[in-house]
């Protein structure tokens, strides 16, 4: 009995959640906050109207936001095309213009002009020109094609040629660095099509020292209170016409449609806020068995896995300082996902997201019961079959993933030689030469500043071991035997055999190779091998996969279609989906548990109270302990006197919107977004008020390390700053 009471406490306790829709809940479309979300907002402090943020025929806030690189968001804020991101999404283009004699991640970097702005190969900037509705257009395409494409209606091949025929090779050929493309929303139920425009010449203006852009580095990730300035800063630049062009040093800054302007006025506690950005995905509409599916396999294997390799990374970056510039992207991108799943975990269970999840299935399945629908129920027992069905398969696949493929860089060596064995056999010099240029680019693709043929030595041998007493010896990849063979499954007299013999790791062997080219020499090398296998044994238990993800798909395409219809009077958001959203909310402080609160915001003093100068992670740089004690803040500290670092509001994100503009009521730009705490974590999958928070770096802190910290302060005269 008492058990049962407990069971139905817990459903008074969260019903109203699932059933009314959360004010600060959601990563609205742009097209549809006048219809569904501008009253709200309006209620909470929004003091603009909807078209400022969103207007299709018009300039509007939405002009100033970006995807910055392949995974971030940024923002401009100066007519000159600078563009404000966070320091970790700026991390691995600091970091490549690091040295040990010129560390950028350690002593932070200022261009004092134009002239030392530094390019970036490879980093692109993206404007969103325009975002419309397609979904008639996409049916009706879908109805008339007959490929036979899989899943057209997810295909983002199929999908993006749809978009290229809609708006025709005329308009592409134009507009200069213009794309389209059509992305699924509500599981495939609807479609918008989303007009960008790409700039690649992207150029390094500004970054603080690690000491302050990753203060409190690991141990403070996804946690609050934080005292990070998180920021970095880059240029746009165009051609004299103001469109995308490639690095050239006649391009010219960016002069752009929009830009932010920026106050010092700050923030108190139930001020409103709105983030705009592309965050990267979510889970929304799962069932239940899919959330243990991503606790049980998808999130304990990474734990696992990542927790290994990480102690072992950070043990050879703490020993050497090269090694350290060498793996500080790798590792900050492993170590996020890392503590990312293991929060998730934890959070699940303690914020009873599966009981949710029951209850958002069970409305809908009451309901469809109650109107003689039966598709919803079919649904949900083709998911959980499903689900159920590929466990093993998706265990593999998790365990050959994280631990072949990502724990062991050497998987991604060249595989593929048809290009080299022709050019080598050539009788034209010509196209000899040209093969075994293209082979260098790949050799030294893999082979570059940043790999330590030691430490990939010392971390495959613990990833192989951890494969290989968690899968059973049939599932092997056959490498396996050739360790069995010749090896007698000796695991690391394998992995020194490969590092001591193979061309991949020893380019004063690559380039004797090259005097006299032998294509043999290179298939067999035993890197080759393994990296093929593990390869093969990924697209084996991918394709495995595909029939039952099909299942799923169309499955959790009807289920959403359900929850759709029977919430049709109220706003629904879709899953994220790397497109451009907007969230909104209130600045909040919060309970994580009992006796404790935390306040909404965080100053100066909490960094020299965390200050530990034996632990890189807590570092204070000199210069900015001198600011602090002489109380130097400028106009950039509180009624109080103090600086503010960081703030927290109630708004919805997660990865993807690292780097968002937070926005106050007026649109103008009070802080960026940077993290999330721990105990929001599980949001990704159900949302809820009294623990989700974004952590965010105040605005009046980045003009504080620019003006008074770095003496840039002809960076801020670009900008404009409100009071």
């Amino acid at each position: 009995m008492r058990k049962l009471h407990i069971i139905v406490c817990l459903g008074g306790l969260f019903s109203l959640s699932l059933l009314t829709a959360q004010a600060d809940e959601g990563m609205w479309l742009l097209p549809l906050l006048k219809q569904q979300n501008i009253e709200q907002m309006k209620g909470l402090g929004l003091e603009i109207c909807a078209e400022d943020i969103y207007n299709p025929d018009s300039v509007s806030l939405k002009d100033a936001v970006v995807i910055f690189g392949n995974g971030c968001t940024g923002e401009v804020i100066s007519p000159q095309g600078l563009v404000l991101t966070n320091h970790h999404c700026g991390y691995n283009y600091i970091q490549a213009h690091s040295s040990v004699d010129n560390d950028l991640l350690t002593n932070g970097f200022w261009a004092r002009n134009r002239s030392e702005e530094l390019p970036n190969p490879g980093l692109t900037v993206t404007f969103i020109d325009k975002i419309e509705e397609v979904t008639d257009y996409v049916e009706e395409e879908l109805e008339k094609d007959t490929s036979n494409i899989e899943m057209k209606y997810l295909n983002t091949k199929f999908l993006n040629s749809l978009a290229e025929k809609r708006v025709g090779e005329e308009f592409l050929k134009d507009n200069p660095g213009t794309s389209v493309i059509i992305k699924p929303f509500y599981g495939g139920n609807r479609f918008y099509m989303f007009t960008q425009k790409i700039y690649s010449d992207v150029r390094l203006v500004g970054a603080p020292p690690s000491s302050i852009g990753k203060f409190g580095a690991d141990t403070d990730n996804w946690s609050w209170p934080r005292h990070a300035g998180d920021f970095s800063l880059f240029r746009i630049y165009a051609d004299s016409l103001g469109n995308p062009a490639p690095y050239d040093t006649c391009n010219i800054p960016l002069q752009p449609k929009k830009y932010f302007s920026l106050t010092t006025h700050g923030v108190e506690e139930n001020d409103f806020v709105m983030l705009l950005g592309f965050p990267g995905s979510t889970h929304h509409f799962y069932t239940p068995i899919e959330v243990e599916e991503q606790k049980n396999i998808d999130n304990r294997i990474r734990i696992a896995v990542r927790d290994l390799r990480q102690r072992i990374l950070l043990d050879a970056m703490l020993a050497d300082p090269e090694v350290r510039i060498q793996y500080a992207g790798k590792y900050a991108t492993s170590t996020n996902s890392y503590k990312s799943s293991k929060g998730m975990n934890i959070m699940i269970d303690r914020q009873f997201t599966l009981y949710l999840k029951e209850r958002q299935m069970n409305d809908l399945l009451n309901w469809g019961w109650d109107n003689d629908i039966q598709t919803y129920r079919e649904s949900v027992d083709i998911i959980a079959n499903e689900i159920k069905s590929r466990a093993q398969l998706k265990t593999r696949l998790q365990y050959l993933t994280e631990a072949l493929w990502i724990g062991t860089e050497f998987s991604h060596v060249p595989t593929s030689f048809e290009e080299l064995k022709a050019g080598i056999n050539s009788t034209n010099p010509t196209v000899r030469k040209t093969a075994l240029e293209k082979f260098d680019s790949l050799y030294y693709g893999f082979y570059d500043k940043d790999y330590a043929p030691e430490v990939d030595c010392r971390v495959s041998k613990a990833m192989l071991k951890m494969y290989a007493d968690s899968i059973a010896p049939e599932y092997y990849p056959t490498f396996f035997k050739t360790i069995r063979k010749n090896y007698k499954n000796n695991i690391d007299k394998y992995v020194n055999h490969l590092f001591k013999n193979s061309l991949f790791v020893n380019p004063s062997k690559y380039e004797k190779w090259k005097q006299h080219p032998n294509i043999k020499k290179v298939e067999k090398d035993e890197m080759v091998q393994y990296a093929r296998s593990v390869k093969a044994e990924i697209q084996r238990l991918r394709k495995a996969l595909i029939p039952s993800e099909n299942e799923i798909a169309n499955a959790t395409k009807e289920y959403i279609a359900g929850l759709l219809a029977l919430h049709a009077e109220k706003p629904n958001y879709p899953d994220a989906n790397f497109t451009l959203r907007l969230s909104y909310g209130q600045i909040k402080s919060f309970s994580p548990a009992n006796a404790i609160i935390y306040n909404f915001e965080t100053t100066l003093d909490g960094v020299m109270e965390k200050e530990d100068s034996s632990n890189w992670e807590f570092v204070v740089d000199k210069k900015l302990k001198e600011l602090y004690q002489q109380k130097d803040f400028g106009r950039y500290s509180d009624k109080e006197g103090k600086m503010p670092v960081d703030f927290i509001a109630n708004t919805h994100t997660t990865g993807g919107n690292s780097g968002s503009p937070v926005l106050n009521g007026r649109g103008e730009l009070v802080g960026i977004n940077f993290d999330r705490n721990w105990e929001g974590i599980a949001g990704d999958i159900q949302y809820q008020d009294r623990y989700q928070r974004s952590i965010i770096t105040d605005i009046r802190y980045v003009l504080f390390i620019i003006d008074k910290y770095a003496n840039a302060d002809y960076l801020l005269d670009e900008m404009t700053i409100n009071p």
